[in-house]
């Protein structure tokens, strides 16, 4: 199955509390289980003024539905072709 790398500018980000980042993470599950098992949030990095999550999904419309249904914006969605790290030196 595919992975997403979806970028999501939202300014001063960072500077958001536990509390909102909880209820965010709240609205992305309950917005994933009524989508159904084929797409699964892995992670996501909150930044200054933007959030990368990595997802699990069949296509990048679904990531995109994801988006709408749970109003988070979606400026970007990226397919992972491949992933290094640093045993890839080796």
């Amino acid at each position: 199955m595919p992975k997403y790398v979806i970028e999501r500018e939202i300014p001063a980000v960072g500077k958001s509390s536990t509390a909102d980042l909880q209820g965010v993470a709240v609205k992305s599950c309950d917005v994933l289980r009524e989508l159904g098992p084929s797409i699964q949030w892995v992670e996501s990095y909150v930044t200054d003024d933007k959030i990368y999550c990595v997802y699990i999904a069949p296509n990048e419309a679904m990531v995109r539905e994801h988006a709408r249904l749970g109003g988070f914006p979606a400026n970007k969605v990226s397919q992972v072709r491949t992933m290094i790290d640093p045993t890839t030196a080796e």
